[in-house]
């Protein structure tokens, strides 16, 4: 028989670096699970990844065992690594923080075309494009 599901929680870690501290002790402590065991298994499947920012999907059961799913990094942290920039523009329209060329962007939606809402890679560059934008990055 399958394991009730109690909840789903979703989580941004970077890779390598998840502690009991927050914001992992505070989203996983409510559920009673073990965190230093989440903490070890997500540490152990991302240490390739160092550097970047992880989602995860934590599936809780009832019976408070959980398994977790992990996603690739959100666009805009991937536009920020490729730009070699800390953060996108206050004010997008008005001030340009970098420049991403066509084939960086066809990079960043080959990564991304798993989690994003897309037929082909067309489309997945069109929403790519759409984050640098709103980022304050221009694309050439």
């Amino acid at each position: 028989m399958a394991k009730k599901i109690k909840i789903q929680v979703k989580i941004q870690i970077e890779a390598g670096k998840a502690t009991p501290a927050p914001p992992v002790g505070t989203a996983l402590g409510p559920q009673g699970i073990n965190i230093g065991d989440f903490c070890s298994q997500f540490n152990d499947k991302t240490k390739e990844m160092k550097g970047d920012v992880v989602p995860a999907v934590i599936t809780i059961y009832e019976d408070r065992t959980f398994d977790f799913i992990l996603k690739t990094s959100p666009a805009s942290a991937l536009i920020k690594k490729m730009v070699q920039i800390t953060k996108g523009s206050g004010s997008a329209l008005k001030k340009k923080v970098g420049n991403l060329t066509k084939a960086q962007v066809r990079e960043i939606a080959e990564k991304k075309m798993n989690d994003l809402n897309a037929n082909d890679i067309e489309q997945a560059m069109k929403i790519i494009e759409g984050t640098a934008r709103n980022m304050g990055v221009t694309v050439e």
